[in-house]
């Protein structure tokens, strides 16, 4: 039997073949571009799974390599790129999935902004805008400063503008309308305050928050993410009030099945949503649960993918202890874009504490743009200790050992 990944996180790969395994299932992973997965495919056996090139931008050329997969169970969609795609081709072959129309509202991050401000959920709503500098006098009436300019469908922090006074407010316009977007261009309030996600595992409607994930995010006018550790240490009261605000919040916004990666600014007033992504966290988010929850997270998202309720959630209401580490981890970038051509340090990872892993997200000979977010990330430091705030520490030391070596375009 077969359950098929239409594309998936770029770390995580094999703990997902493990978890389709483990539950007596193949796992096949439908792929435009097995490059983004080189660093796990070098660590797998090639028997592990099965991989099928295809353009996954193509529904019907995907429902056609789904029709030929022998006893198809489940269809594992972890990425909000393929979220919709995923969740009309599970509803086509009759397949365990969530409600597609559900997907479609938990994509647009504009209506979900409006709708959790409907419900008093949210002190803003969003306004979808032109992607023009004539906008300005429209935001600056509807949603004053300071102001957030995002993609209702983006990803990894493209197309995202902090805006504080009217000239970054014009400045801001003027780049989106040179830019092209995946969905339309809204602003929305910016709260002040560190930014976290909620870790969260769902099913029938009940939502487990697994931990809160510390995001250390770069200064501003850029907002790419720089480092992360897992879990933090939330006083119980605010670790309560996290707790029933994103129960609110999921459930306002209709997710009622599997993991979902929200992301919100803890201000002086309480949590504010940033947006809500119905996966599990990018990057080594997936690998930090695993390893502080001591298990194979990965099984509940197999799990869900089979329609059945997930083992981890009657697992974690049995035990309140975690019989792992705790995690840090710290995204490299390079200072200048051009061609990476390798990094320094790696070899001297091993004299730092907390057992230091590298993970690299590129690779010598390919083009490094885009330094005001994630797409830039060359690679990741990862590192373990008793405490999320001991393991960030660690992982910064580390990572600040690490650079990556890029030839400038004037250097030929």
């Amino acid at each position: 039997m077969t359950i098929a990944a239409l594309e998936a996180l770029t770390f995580g790969l094999g703990r997902l073949a493990e978890a389709a395994d483990n539950a007596g299932h193949r796992l096949c992973l439908l792929t435009g571009d097995r490059a983004v997965y080189r660093h796990e495919l070098a660590r797998l056996d090639r028997e592990a799974l099965d991989v099928v090139d295809i353009d996954t931008a193509d529904e019907h050329a995907c429902a056609a390599a789904l029709s030929a997969l022998p006893d198809l169970r489940g269809i594992v969609n972890s990425t909000d790129t393929w979220s919709i795609p995923g969740a009309d081709l599970a509803a086509e072959f009759g397949l365990p999935g969530p409600d597609p129309t559900a997907v479609r509202r938990l994509r647009d991050k504009s209506r979900v902004r409006s709708l959790l401000h409907t419900h008093g959920l949210s002190r803003g709503g969003a306004l979808t805008v032109p992607a023009d500098p004539s906008a300005v006098a429209t935001i600056l009436r509807e949603i004053g400063l300071p102001t957030v300019l995002k993609d209702s469908a983006g990803t990894s922090s493209r197309n995202v503008w902090l805006v504080r006074d009217e000239r970054q407010l014009h400045i801001a316009l003027s780049q989106a309308a040179q830019r092209p977007f995946s969905g339309d261009l809204f602003a929305e309030p910016l709260f002040s305050g560190p930014v976290y996600s909620a870790e969260t595992l769902s099913w029938d409607g009940e939502a487990k928050l697994l931990g809160v994930l510390s995001r250390q995010m770069s200064p501003e006018p850029s907002v790419r993410e720089e480092a992360a550790a897992f879990p933090v240490a939330l006083p119980g009261s605010e670790l309560d009030v996290v707790q029933h605000w994103v129960e609110r919040v999921l459930k306002t916004a209709g997710h009622d099945s599997g993991f979902a990666h929200v992301e919100f600014v803890l201000t002086t007033e309480g949590p504010e949503l940033v947006e809500i992504n119905r996966r599990i966290g990018g990057a080594l988010v997936g690998e930090a649960l695993c390893r502080s929850l001591g298990t194979n997270v990965y099984d509940a998202m197999v799990d869900t993918a089979l329609g059945r309720r997930p083992a981890l959630l009657d697992a974690l209401d049995a035990t309140d202890s975690r019989p792992g580490p705790a995690t840090g981890f710290v995204l490299i970038y390079p200072d200048h874009p051009g061609t990476l051509t390798g990094w320094t340090g790696l070899d001297g990872l091993s004299a730092f504490p907390g057992s230091p892993e590298w993970y690299p997200t590129a690779a010598p000979g390919q083009r490094v743009e885009h330094l005001g977010d994630q797409r830039s990330c060359t690679g990741i430091v990862l590192t373990e200790a008793a405490t999320a705030e001991l393991a960030l520490h660690r992982a910064l030391s580390a990572a600040g050992s690490i650079r990556p070596t890029v030839t400038s375009d004037d250097q030929g």
